[in-house]
């Protein structure tokens, strides 16, 4: 069995190659890929070959992490059911060729256990799944506070903002573009220049920015904190004495976990958490190059998804 993927054979060099798929066990699914979304983080960081040094790193490899297909083939202990429909977090199962993160594929094969399945209704909008989750457990999980203040007007920002509103916050957003500071609700978007608040007792940071920390942490009340939920290329540093004088927290999120994806699922199933309005572009995955160009170069792009289904 083999499949038609995205491959990044090194930085801004991608093609779509066919590659063996590894067999399945008895605790594999095969999934046939609906739709997969690009990320303009962590995807853009290995697109243009500025990736940190990460478990797995190395090329070639098939990227993507927000995929959502129907299971064709389920082995007797994946715990899986042909036709469900299922949101795919990667996969590791092409061979010499790195699964890094292995969601853009036409077909993949993984261990049932890392699928979850959602509601039919959702359809394409299950690809932001992966990042809903990521904003869930940067904020809404237990023992941790709501934002006041979020830092970026991207999709991931956008989530983070939607959840506040969820649990009774009213957030402001900073964004730089002023064509990205429509699509509020509930919270307000402003530019950081026009904003002389310095109390804020929870910071997000989701623009990617190792430059900002001694900004965001000027804007702090005593005892606030700062939360790092972007990806960073660059090493982070700061002033002390501002710190010190604020008695500053600085807290890094890390990579969500089962329990905040269906948290999410079930938070957009019950249509709390809406996922309108934030995929604004589409591509058939066989121009694939283009469009992932498009997701990193276009400023109006905010989440561009590849169709797959016309491939096999």
């Amino acid at each position: 069995m083999n499949t038609l993927a995205v491959v990044l054979e090194r930085p801004e060099q991608l093609v779509l190659s066919r590659l063996d798929l590894t067999p399945a066990t008895d605790e594999d699914v095969t999934v046939d890929i609906e739709w997969s979304g690009i990320s303009t983080g962590t995807e853009r960081l290995l697109w243009s070959g500025r990736m940190p040094s990460f478990p797995g790193m190395g090329y070639p490899l098939v990227p993507g992490y927000e995929s959502v297909g129907r299971v064709s083939a389920a082995g007797s202990r994946s715990g899986g059911k042909v036709g469900e429909r299922v949101f795919v977090p990667g996969a590791k199962c092409f061979g010499d060729v790195r699964g890094l993160f292995g969601g853009a594929a036409a077909r993949v094969v993984l261990p049932g256990a890392r699928t979850i399945k959602f509601d039919e209704q959702l359809g394409e909008q299950g690809v932001l799944l992966a990042l809903a989750a990521t904003a869930y457990h940067a904020h809404s999980a237990a023992g941790v506070q709501q934002p006041d203040l979020i830092v970026g007007h991207g999709v991931l920002g956008r989530l983070i903002a939607r959840l506040a509103v969820v649990a009774g916050g009213t957030p402001t957003v900073w964004e730089t573009n002023p064509g990205r500071r429509d699509g509020a609700a509930g919270y307000s978007v402003v530019d950081p220049s026009e904003d002389t608040r310095r109390d804020y007792r929870c910071i997000c940071d989701v623009s990617g920015d190792a430059s900002l920390l001694d900004t965001l942490i000027a804007r702090l009340a005593p005892g606030g904190e700062v939360v790092l939920a972007g990806f960073y290329d660059a090493p982070l540093s700061f002033v002390f004495p501002p710190a010190f004088m604020r008695e500053a927290r600085i807290r890094v999120a890390a990579q969500w976990q089962p329990q905040d994806l269906a948290a999410v699922r079930n938070l957009a199933e019950s249509g709390r958490l809406s996922l309108d309005g934030l995929i604004t572009h589409r591509s058939q995955a066989t121009h694939a190059d283009q469009a992932y160009r498009t997701a990193f170069g276009d400023p109006a792009c905010l989440k561009m998804i590849l169709d797959w289904r016309a491939c096999s």
